[in-house]
């Protein structure tokens, strides 16, 4: 197993004479009527790993919520309390000035939302972080130029939509060893890995699967089940895309980082107490 340590982090460069723009934008797209932190969360976490900028597209409600919460987060208002597919246009258009894509994050899963999710991740090349209920509305066949970052339920979501064997399925969902799990998801996913895509598979020990190789991330703690982990972790997914262009890099700096924060904070707070929100503050602390 190759385990991820702190030599393989690689923060990127930053030119004493840059300008704005020169260090990334991320264009966050999610939020809905039933969730509206999630988008922030991820939103924070993209600015804080050293982007220039993330502007938020969201329901307009979630969007108004978003600038209460931040006035860091730039943000344009839809209408309605979900996406749908006839949004998708306008978004297109937005993309046209950003880097990175990072798409789900609070988004819900109507049919409408999963019809906009799914032509979104395949109509935009450009950079993408696929998150939360994204990933379970699309296919291997749709994605290229991606992370995906789900969690055990949301790849079986995944890997059925993209109409992997029930057997196969079984077999990797009933394996406890993560070297054998992720050595499986690698195989049966090879194509799609090939398209320059990453799986991030959260858990324990995250396992991040490449074209060419698998690593993994031990550290983190069960304070981290809570509610809003995952988006931070997209965020700075995304956030560490728009400055590198680099996938891997930018899955492997991502996952060292939220497992270490989630770390640092379980000793500050003495406890389980910590909440996805300490989170996004802790991050500019020790990627400095």
């Amino acid at each position: 197993m190759k385990f991820v340590t702190k030599k393989d982090v690689k923060i990127p460069e930053r030119r004493k004479d840059s300008r704005k723009g020169d260090n990334g934008y991320v264009l966050a797209v999610g939020g809905s009527k039933d969730y509206a932190g999630a988008i922030a969360l991820a939103g924070i976490a993209a600015l804080r790993s050293g982007c220039d900028l993330v502007k938020i597209i969201a329901p307009e409600k979630v969007a108004w919520a978003v600038n209460a919460y931040s006035p860091d987060l730039v943000t344009m208002k839809i209408k309605g309390d979900y996406f749908r597919l006839s949004h998708f246009s306008s978004v297109k258009k937005e993309m046209e000035k950003f880097d990175v894509l990072l798409i789900g994050n609070g988004i819900g899963l109507n049919n409408e939302t999963k019809k906009f999710c799914k032509k979104a991740v395949k109509e935009i090349k450009k950079f993408k972080v696929i998150d939360a209920d994204a990933i379970k509305s699309i296919s291997m066949q749709n994605c290229e130029n991606s992370i995906i970052t789900p969690h055990a339920k949301e790849l079986e979501y995944f890997l059925a939509n993209s109409k992997i064997n029930k057997t196969i399925l079984n077999k990797i969902n009933n394996e406890k060893g993560i070297t054998i799990k992720s050595n499986l998801i690698k195989k049966i996913t090879q194509k799609f890995l090939d398209r320059n895509n990453i799986i991030l598979l959260k858990g324990n020990i995250d396992a991040i699967i490449s074209k060419n190789n698998i690593f993994y991330v031990r550290g983190g703690n069960a304070g981290m089940t809570k509610g809003g982990t995952g988006d931070v972790l997209a965020g700075l997914c995304a956030g560490f895309l728009a400055q590198s262009k680099d996938i891997l890099q930018s899955a492997i700096n991502a996952s060292y980082f939220n497992k270490k924060i989630g770390d640092i904070l379980l000793k500050k707070k003495k406890g389980f107490t910590y909440l996805a929100s300490d989170m996004v503050g802790e991050i500019g602390k020790i990627s400095a």
